[in-house]
């Protein structure tokens, strides 16, 4: 080899140390001289040690960088852990120690057998002693061995009405021993609780849902069971927070069996047959004093009864006519007394643009404005709330808002005391007499009496329940 093509280090080609070895046995066989040897040599070497060197200056420059990410990784989950700590303290965190089912019941329609509720105050603390047990058996081993799993129960029910609804249902004489029942329920154990709505269905729905919506939220609830199978009216609203999450905690508790909106939702189901009635509160029939009119055996129904013109009443002649009395004057007539919806009165006419509304009233599923955003925001329900908020509406378009908002009923009627209420606590879709609206939501007693309707007559019982911030359509 030449002295100006020196032999370097090359990684791919580690034979290249061999040809020194070669070398050095030919010089040996023909005393050739070692000096030029050994030069390459030397050169060789030093080509091998540049290039480790480098290689050392390449692999310590990453050592440093890789020093540094690590020292910022540990001080990020340091940061990480202080604030979690402070979570956790803040929230009374106690990963798996504190695990608990809530059991959540609409008492007005799974109803506790009579055998119980007539035992009175006796009958409230086995009643609820025996529902804990139940759950009890039925979910809490499953969840875990070494822990206990406390059981929550809360029944949401309207206690007048459903005594008066047992009463006539021929099961219960004395409203009293319902009341009884409940104050038993009441002292059984600190996890039972039986709350007295008072106002009507609507507000237990209403508590169930919101009451679900929270124990979804928490950590610690292992299972959430639903004494609703008799009420289709939960569908809607329990479909949307069913999620993969939350779908295998969700369990309804039967009572009636449950109805086929509920069963549509593939949630798990039980019941208890010890504790609940399986059959729904019943009517018995009056006896009536007064005698109707006898329906013909052609006519199809009341109706074509009332269609049948009626015989003409006979003739009376007397010797001497009677005085006839003039009418009273208009002068002599009372006013007509304002008509007074209850406690909170009438809410204050809102007056609207027709055009806006027809306009608002187009935009259709997700595209429809928040009310609550808009009349009392910032919207709160973040990621559950369905509807638009990035809208600047005018004092007109907002107008608009209000009036579809008050044609939602609120659930506390005219005992409401929220002064920026956005609900309609009376009927505003009457006009000269008529309710104009073909599905009104609210109750008979809130429209004026005498009112006559284009829909159905509505009864004093309402059973939607305002979650969302839909509108009606309106035909004023």
């Amino acid at each position: 080899m030449s002295q100006n093509d020196p032999i370097k280090y090359d990684p791919s080609r580690p034979d290249k140390l061999r040809a020194f070895a070669d070398r050095y046995h030919e010089s040996c066989q023909h005393h050739a001289s070692d000096e030029l040897l050994i030069r390459d040599l030397i050169l060789y070497i030093d080509s091998v040690e540049s290039h480790f060197q480098h290689e050392v200056n390449v692999l310590e420059k990453k050592l440093r960088d890789l020093q540094l990410d690590l020292d910022s990784s540990e001080r990020t989950r340091r940061d990480i852990q202080a604030k979690l700590n402070v979570l956790e303290t803040k929230l009374g965190y106690a990963p798996d120690h504190n695990p608990y089912i809530v059991v959540l019941i609409d008492g007005d329609g799974l109803i506790f057998k009579n055998s119980s509720v007539n035992k009175g105050v006796e009958g409230g603390k086995k009643a609820a002693d025996e529902l804990i047990k139940a759950i009890n058996e039925r979910l809490s081993l499953t969840l875990t061995e070494t822990t206990s799993v406390t059981v929550f129960v809360t029944i949401y029910a309207d206690v007048i009405g459903l005594g008066k609804a047992m009463i006539r249902d021929g099961c219960l004489s004395d409203s009293n021993t319902l009341h009884d029942f409940v104050i038993g329920f009441n002292q059984a154990n600190v996890s039972s609780t039986f709350v007295d709505v008072r106002l009507g269905k609507e507000l237990a729905d209403a508590k169930i849902l919101d009451s679900l919506k929270f124990h979804l939220r928490n950590f610690n609830c292992k299972k959430a069971v639903l004494g609703i199978s008799h009420d289709a009216d939960y569908a809607p609203i329990l479909a949307k927070m069913i999620t993969d999450d939350t779908k295998d905690r969700i369990t309804i508790l039967e009572g009636t069996p449950t109805v086929p909106e509920l069963v549509a939702l593939g949630l798990h189901t039980f019941n208890i047959p010890r504790l609940f009635r399986h059959e729904k509160l019943s009517v018995k029939p009056q006896n009536i004093t007064s005698q109707s009119p006898p329906i013909p055996s052609n006519a199809a129904s009341w109706a074509s009864v009332a269609r049948t013109p009626a015989s003409p009443l006979p003739k009376i002649t007397l010797p001497i006519p009677l005085k006839t009395t003039a009418p009273p004057s208009r002068a002599n007539q009372q006013p007509p007394v304002p008509w007074n919806p209850g406690p909170r009165g009438l809410d204050p006419v809102i007056r609207v643009d027709r055009a806006v509304m027809d306009r608002l009233r187009k935009r259709r599923d997700t595209d429809r404005l928040c009310n609550n955003h808009f009349l009392r925001g910032p919207c709160t329900r973040g990621k559950e709330c369905h509807f638009t908020h990035d809208y600047n509406p005018t004092n007109e378009e907002k107008k608009v808002i209000a009036l579809f908002s008050r044609s939602n009923p609120c659930a506390l009627g005219q005992n409401c005391t929220i002064s920026d209420c956005i609900y309609g606590h009376h009927c505003p879709f009457v006009k000269d007499g008529v309710c104009v609206h073909p599905h009104c939501k609210f109750r008979l007693n809130e429209h004026p009496p005498g009112t006559a309707f284009r829909g159905p007559r509505p009864k004093n019982e309402v059973k939607d329940i305002i979650f969302d911030d839909e509108y009606e359509d309106q035909n004023l």
